[in-house]
């Protein structure tokens, strides 16, 4: 006789469902290849329902009451962190990106399983919610769905959900601060305590110098600014940093590509649950690797996007990343770009472009086939002829396109992603361009990066180095900008001059 399936199989058998993409993507991201992330998430995922059964009943603190645990999704997306960390310990670390078992084996991965008053402030802030408001935030923040889709998955009024999201960050910050208020720390920064609290309520609060210097200098601080100051779009990567570890602010931008590309498959679906689309051969990948350690992203993160003046600091702060991180400190022996940067007018759309792909799951090695097909369309409108512009002269036509795509652009702030389509087969590359407008690059992935002035190099990570002939090589990063934020020029492939598409 088979037996019937009881209803905590039917539950599971749910959040399997719901969940499984967003485990997967990040089991891809911590992996070698696509049977190796297949294996991890499986492992992961029964490590994440065995946690969540035994905390929702705990023996000894009242029938009935449930213990204080993350989310679903979070929740499975440590146990895939937990996993590899097995892996790693059992001999089986070969199986995972280098750069994880890196960052494993150093003693930022031990703040996260360490003595709780030490462990990241977004953890303990989340852990420390009601479960449905932690999901909510969660749901919106980091997996990107649309508010709609949340609050039909969650069981809400659509009509009241931004009101009750509001509620949720506030409610967050609180938490926030009061773990943060908890942590040991030094007398410095226990004088800094209500300082930072009082300059992060508000977006027009000015930051006292002492304050920037200490927080540039204080990941312990740096990491509760970043949660404390709702405004200026940092919250995101303050929650996926702090409380998945290792290629938080990677798993960030998948996730929002998924759900973007998603909705551009699907126009008129406002409420489409996300998760990694299923993408053609064609497509570039993107986002492959974890980006800073959770402790420098958010460093960089909350003060690149408001807290620190934007003469310096960035510079500092990526000196700070340990070398397990993709991002190398900027070189300030890189070459002083030869093009006039005379600015041209330029208008830029601040409205993210849905043709960028995301990383495909399960895909881990670098993509060599061409994908001419695929290319996403530039974001940015060009008035050309301008003298000082440095367009490629007609006797040397451009060996190479670019697409430019302004992604996100905030207070002092803004994400970008360059598709570059090569005619020829490259073995390594190098992507050069300049900025008008003093903007300073403050992380990048898929790519490392250097900065001297206006002109910012990108080179190839270890694992896109191939790029087949027709075929595309794209990257992303975090950037700061003040008064204006218009597009590059002088987009340069290995020192062939580019146009841009």
């Amino acid at each position: 006789m088979t037996d019937l399936p009881t209803p905590q199989d039917a539950a599971e058998a749910a959040l399997f469902s719901e969940c499984w993409d967003a485990v997967l993507s990040y089991a891809d991201l911590c992996t070698s290849g696509s049977l190796t992330a297949n294996q991890l998430a499986t492992d992961a995922f029964a490590l994440g329902m065995r946690e969540a059964r035994d905390t929702d009943f705990t023996p000894g603190r009242g029938t009935g009451r449930r213990a204080a645990r993350l989310p679903m999704i979070p929740l499975l997306l440590t146990a895939v962190r937990n996993t590899a960390a097995g892996w790693e310990t059992s001999g089986l670390g070969h199986k995972l990106d280098p750069d994880l078992r890196l960052w494993l084996n150093s003693e930022k991965a031990t703040r996260y399983t360490g003595l709780p008053l030490q462990r990241p402030v977004a953890l303990r802030g989340l852990r420390d919610m009601q479960e449905a408001d932690a999901e909510l935030l969660w749901l919106a923040e980091v997996e990107a769905l649309p508010l709609s889709s949340v609050a039909r998955r969650l069981g809400l009024d659509p009509v009241v959900a931004a009101q009750e999201l509001e509620q949720v960050r506030a409610l967050f910050r609180d938490r926030c601060h009061r773990a943060h208020l908890d942590t040991p720390m030094d007398a410095e920064c226990r004088s800094y305590a209500r300082l930072l609290d009082a300059v992060t309520r508000s977006s027009a609060a000015d930051t006292p110098d002492d304050l920037s210097r200490h927080l540039a200098t204080c990941v312990q601080c740096a990491e509760a600014a970043a949660c404390l100051r709702l405004h200026g779009g940092g919250l995101p990567a303050a929650l996926a940093g702090g409380v998945i570890g290792w290629g938080g602010l990677a798993y960030l931008e998948r996730r929002r590509r998924a759900a973007e590309v998603r909705l551009g498959a699907r126009p008129g679906v406002a409420d489409s649950d996300g998760g990694d689309p299923k993408e053609g051969s064609g497509r570039s990948k993107v986002l492959r690797h974890g980006l800073l350690g959770a402790a420098v992203l958010i460093s960089l993160v909350a003060l690149g996007v408001s807290m620190m003046p934007m003469g310096g600091g960035s510079g500092d702060d990526t000196a700070a990343a340990s070398h397990d991180d993709r991002q190398p400190v900027a070189d300030p022996t890189a070459a002083i770009p030869s093009a006039d940067p005379t600015p041209t007018a330029h208008t830029a759309s601040a409205a993210p472009s849905t043709s960028a792909s995301a990383g495909k799951p399960g895909d881990n090695n670098p993509d060599p086939e061409p994908q001419g097909t695929s290319t996403p369309t530039a974001s940015t409108s060009h008035k050309t002829g301008n003298s000082a512009d440095p367009s490629p002269s007609p006797s040397a036509a451009a060996t190479c396109k670019v697409s430019y795509d302004l992604v996100n652009q905030w207070k002092d702030g803004f994400q970008a992603t360059v598709t570059v389509t090569t005619p020829r087969a490259l073995a390594g590359w190098r992507v050069q361009w300049s900025f008008r407008d003093g903007q300073k690059v403050t992380q990048m992935w898929d790519a490392s990066v250097s900065q001297n002035g206006a002109q910012v190099t990108a080179d190839a990570a270890s694992y896109n180095q191939s790029v087949a002939a027709n075929g595309t090589l794209s990257f992303g990063f975090l950037g700061t900008w003040s008064g204006s934020n218009s597009s590059p020029y002088g987009f340069t492939l290995n020192g062939d001059s580019c146009s841009l598409s």
